[in-house]
């Protein structure tokens, strides 16, 4: 925040982020074909994973943002194994303009989450017989964009 002149801008308190709590709201892990899904497999198993972010108010500055990861292993449309996490965390915002504010929460909040919901998902794979699935970084700038393009799409076509 400038004035203009390059000058920060005087008595301007600087946006804060503080993380009051992280948790895991609800977790899911499935191996339905044990122990034949466990056997060597003649070739890679497609994996396919789902991301969403969700947030709500709890408080005037205080906001529950959840990362939810869904993913399944399959082999010849057999199911390997397949998780749910709901990776949530309370996040306390101070002096970010009211313009910024939902990106912020979108993008940042998901993105201090992400590394701990990534070890629960590795981890639960990996308890599950298997070895652990690392999930690849996530954009969640790109992720962002594309779900307010998708929303703003929704409101222009008629119901």
């Amino acid at each position: 925040m400038t004035n203009g002149n390059g000058a920060p801008l005087e008595n301007e308190a600087p946006p804060q982020l503080n993380i009051l709590a992280q948790y895991i709201k609800d977790l899911s892990f499935e191996n339905p074909n044990a122990p034949a899904s466990l056997m060597a497999q003649d070739k890679q198993p497609s994996i396919n994973i789902q991301i969403n972010v969700t947030a709500n108010a709890v408080a005037e500055n205080d906001y529950e943002v959840a990362l939810s990861i869904e993913g399944k292993a399959e082999n010849d449309s057999t199911l390997l194994f397949g998780f749910e996490l709901v990776y949530a965390g309370v996040f306390r915002i101070l002096n970010v303009p009211q313009d910024s504010l939902h990106p912020f929460i979108m993008i940042e909040c998901p993105r201090l989450l992400f590394p701990f919901a990534r070890e629960i998902v590795a981890t639960s794979v990996r308890n599950g017989g298997f070895p652990p699935l690392m999930l690849d970084p996530v954009d969640f700038v790109g992720l962002y964009r594309q779900n307010m393009a998708r929303q703003a799409e929704q409101q222009i076509r008629p119901s």
